[in-house]
This record gives structure tokens, sequence and C-alpha cells, in this order.
């Protein structure tokens, strides 16, 4: 529990200092008003050299899986019927790390003052997003608040098993990538003089190929550290102008138009739209309250302008099938799941196959993307070393003939 440091002045006037500790400010004080004391001023207690709490005080960010970890165990201490006060308690017992703890114990306190717990969570939008509040939020007014908990945990751990496999899908061919960077920058910069220049003292006239290789090998030389800080520019310069909207809006419609990529990150986005769509319309937000709830879970920006569009539609009368296709940023089978779940009635469900069905596809195009990526570079370090022992070979050639 936190520790807070007040001043207050007792009945006669007399300044009282000291610590005690509490889940809020709010609730500090009230404890001191029932000591009979009035608090002039209480602040939150931080040691210098505690990191983590300073984190927590500032509102800092919790990992994925700590925030599917606790969301899990709400889940289930509230279903088992422990009140809010003690679950909080609960899971401040076993939090792993000072930072969840303080930011916990924060929550408890703000929910003990008597503000919804979807209200809390508001003030740390770091570590949950607006629709994990919506959601929460939902719950409360439903009263399913564990049922909803429980779906939000599971889509917060989908979330997190498709960035590692993404994660892991990429490691080879990274790996492979850096390695071909490293043992050419090697070949070129340092192998390749040394060894061409032995040959150079013969006075013999090196072959055109080699004579090709050894410049580009002295250009990388002359220029290589011009080249790094090149590279190191360009990559806070993008990133800086990707800050711009429209600057960000032309990125993702080029991204989107590729072959490959494209389609998988369409298929990225439309799953987390339907799997947002099947927790909030499941928990009974209405749809056009869901959709508008939705667009901050769909970071491409075309994409993005599609479901406000859709939002719109939905508005004036519109089915939320026919809105979200009409701008066909999404895949066909998506809408069409839709429909189908408009038509039945049962459009959660649908919702969630729909979600079920976009993450296998990603998980398709993914394999297929670096089972692409890996035998292209292993190739393209083949040829380069190919023209490098080629280059160093054809000098003996001729000094082999030479002898002859």
């Amino acid at each position: 529990m936190p520790g807070y440091r007040y001043t207050a002045y007792d009945i006669d006037g007399r300044e009282q200092r000291g610590v005690l500790e509490s889940d809020s400010p709010r609730l500090a004080r009230s404890q001191l008003r029932h000591q009979g004391l009035f608090p002039l001023d209480v602040t939150l207690i931080i040691a210098a050299n505690d990191a983590d709490a300073g984190k927590a005080g500032r509102g800092g960010k919790l990992g994925t899986d700590a925030l599917a970890r606790i969301t899990r165990q709400l889940a289930t201490l509230l279903g088992a019927g422990l009140t809010v006060e003690q679950t909080f308690d609960a899971l401040i017992e076993q939090a792993e790390s000072e930072k969840e703890r303080q930011l916990l114990a924060r929550l408890r306190g703000s929910v003990l003052e008597g503000n919804p717990l979807g209200k809390s969570l508001a003030a740390y939008p770091e570590t949950f997003s607006d629709l994990y509040q919506t959601l929460v939020s939902a719950g409360e007014s439903s009263g399913k608040l564990p049922d909803v908990l429980n779906r939000l945990a599971d889509h917060v751990e989908a979330q997190q098993a498709m960035r590692q496999k993404l994660l892991v899908a990429m490691i080879y061919p990274m790996i492979v990538l850096s390695v071909c960077v490293l043992v050419v920058a090697g070949l070129m910069i340092y192998v390749v003089p040394q060894v061409v220049g032995v040959f150079e003292t013969t006075r013999q006239t090196l072959p055109l190929f080699t004579r090709a290789l050894l410049a580009v090998s002295r250009f990388f030389q002359v220029t290589g550290i011009f080249w790094l800080l090149i590279a190191i520019a360009g990559f806070f310069a993008a990133r800086a102008a990707l800050k711009r909207e429209a600057v960000r809006r032309r990125w993702h419609t080029w991204l989107l138009s590729l072959p490959v990529i494209g389609k998988t990150i369409r298929a990225q986005q439309s799953s987390q739209l339907a799997a947002t769509l099947s927790i909030l319309v499941g928990s009974g937000v209405p749809v056009l309250t869901a959709l508008s709830a939705s667009v901050g879970v769909v970071t491409i920006l075309p994409m993005k302008d599609a479901i406000e569009r859709a939002a719109v539609n939905v508005r004036e009368g519109a089915g939320l099938s026919q809105a979200i296709g009409q701008s066909k940023r999404f895949p066909p089978v998506l809408v069409h799941l839709i429909a189908s779940g408009e038509v039945s009635g049962k459009l959660p469900q649908t919702l969630a196959t729909a979600a079920n069905q976009q993450q296998r596809d990603i998980e398709i195009r993914i394999a297929a993307l670096a089972a692409m990526i890996e035998p292209a570079m292993i190739l393209f370090m083949g040829v380069v070393v190919l023209a490098i022992v080629l280059a160093v070979l054809l000098p003996i050639f001729e000094l082999n003939q030479l002898v002859k």
C-alpha cells in the first residue's frame, strides 16, 4: 500500500506531521479527519532509488503479459464472488513487481472512493486502452463484469500469442539477413583488398571483374561511415515524418498495395476488428457504439477511415455488413460472415468465427512470406560470395596461364 507524508492541524491549531499508508490521497485525508486532524498537504512518498515506484506514480505502462494475467485474475476472483476490494487486495498481494503493485493499489483506492472500475482505469491510458475501458464499463453496466473480463483476457492473450508468432516467424530471416550483411561487409572491406593486394605486387593487370569489385570495396572503405550515418539519419527522419498524418496515410496506402504484405496487414486489422466487435456486441454494447469504439484498434489509416464511414452509415440505418463492405478495404469473407450473423441473430458468434478465420489466414500468409524470404536471402548471399570468390580466383587463373 502506498505511503503518504502529511501535514495537518489538530483541533487546537497545532501543526502535525507524519506518515500513513492509504490507497489514495483522498482516503488518506479521510483517515486524518477520522483522527480529528485537518489535512493541509498529503504527498505520495516515492523512494529516490525506486525506479519502478516512480514509474508507477507517473502511470507507467504494464506489459501485455502482465495485463493479460491481471485481467484473468480479476475475472476469476470476481466470478468467485469476491468483492472488488477483496479482489484488489488479493491482486496487490500477488503482484510480481512494484510498478504493478502501485498501479493496483491506486485502482483499489479509486474504486473505494466510489468511482466505477471503468472510470478508474481511464486514469492509466498507457496500460488500459479505450477498448479495455469500454468493455469494463459495459460489463459493469450489464452486471456481467466477470464474463466480460474473461473475454477480454482471451482477447489480450490472443493478441500476445499473435505477436509472439510474428516474432518467431521473423527471427530466422532477420538472423540470416544480419549474417549476410556482416559477412559481405567483412569480405568487401577486409578480405578482398588483402587478397587482391597480393596480386597487385606482380605488376600484372588484374581482370576487369576483379578491378571492379576492388573499386567497390575501396568505395565502401572510404564512405562506409557516411553510409552508416545516412542510414541512422534516414531512420530518425522517417520516424519523424511518419508522425505526420498525411505522410503516414500515404505510407499505409502503399503498404496495403503490396502483393503479400498488404493482404497480411489487411487480415491482421480485420482480425482485430472482428474480435473487438465480438466482445463488445456479445457484452451487450449496441452495434453503433461497438463500431465507434472499435476504431481505436484499427491502426492502418485507410482502414480506420473505412470504419469511421461505416459508423456513419450504421447511424443512418445501414446494416453492419453493408456498411463495412462498401469501402472494399476488408476481406469479403469477413463481410459475408457478418451478414450471416446479422441474418441468423448470432452476430457475436460469427464475429468470433471471422476473427479466428482471419487469424489463421495471417498465420498462413506469414509462413508463406517467411518461406519466400529465407531462400531469397540465401540465394542473394550465395551470389555475392560467388562473385567475391571469382574476383579472387580470376587473377590466379591468369597467373597460371603466364607460368605455362
